[in-house]
């Protein structure tokens, strides 16, 4: 099953539904219970809908950085023997086809896909071979980062950097952990322009699904609804040669094989 949040073009309350498939239509779940599922007046055509984000108040938005062998091996930096967390601030979150605005005070706007977990039961120092357990589904996300603010800036700490208005576009859908298939060998890409940039395989984590979320909660209880963004792969703008940064203008895409593709553009 695909969840999503969603809302009508012309307005009105935020509602809860299941895509019936890739880009395809929306059972309202408003409805669900008056009308029998897959009737036609249950399901809502995606061109009549503006798409949410699937998660939009999580407790927590943690991040792992220096995940994919090839993110590693494009900037010349050894493999971490732990994961390596850092956070954003869940206001950044937005939906899967909104903006992302650009900010006035950064001069190195970069883009990263990642796969991102969604937590469905509390956690907390679990095994490895537990996490599966608590895990509720997957989604893509952008971890959209101020280069310059993430390295020369803030006294180099990364909070800034990464958690500006809007920069973490997640969606189109929640998939639920059982209809991913394998998910340590999705095929994950980015765009920009249409002009590929990433291209990768979870196959390259360095840290997998089940042992991030282990780690982690012998840190911190993780909750219902808490996200997850794995890594990227290489292939990001800041290590390119030249180096290469968004601009106002620019348009985002961002998929994940068996759980869809976002398109975000920079304003």
């Amino acid at each position: 099953m695909r969840f999503v949040q969603f809302k009508a073009l012309n307005g009105g309350p935020q509602r809860l539904g299941v895509q019936l498939s890739q880009d395809g239509d929306i059972i309202d779940y408003r409805t669900v219970c008056y009308r029998v599922v897959g009737e036609s007046k249950s399901v809502v055509p995606l061109s009549q809908i503006r798409l949410l984000p699937p998660i939009t108040s999580p407790s927590k938005v943690v991040c792992v950085g220096l995940n994919y062998s090839g993110h590693c091996d494009e900037q010349n930096v050894p493999y971490p023997k732990e994961p390596v967390f850092f956070s954003k601030f869940s206001s950044c979150i937005v939906g899967p086809y909104d903006d992302v605005k650009y900010p006035s005070v950064t001069k190195a706007l970069d883009w990263e896909v990642e796969l991102a977990i969604v937590i469905g039961k509390t956690a907390k120092d679990v095994k490895p071979n537990e996490a599966i357990d608590h895990i509720f589904g997957f989604t893509v996300a952008q971890d959209i980062t101020a280069r310059d603010w993430q390295k020369g800036r803030n006294g180099g700490q990364w909070l800034l950097g990464k958690s500006m208005d809007t920069f973490c576009p997640l969606g189109p859908a929640v998939v639920i952990k059982e209809a991913v298939g394998d998910i340590n060998n999705l095929g994950i890409r980015s765009k920009i322009n249409g002009v590929l940039k990433q291209e990768g395989r979870t196959s390259e984590l360095i840290h997998k699904i089940d042992f991030i979320v282990s780690f982690l909660s012998h840190c911190v209880s993780l909750l219902p609804g808490d996200v997850i963004l794995t890594g990227t792969p290489s292939g990001v703008g800041v290590f390119r040669k030249p180096q290469e940064f968004l601009k106002p203008g620019d348009v985002i895409e961002s998929e994940i094989d068996g759980i869809g593709k976002m398109k975000n553009q920079v304003v």
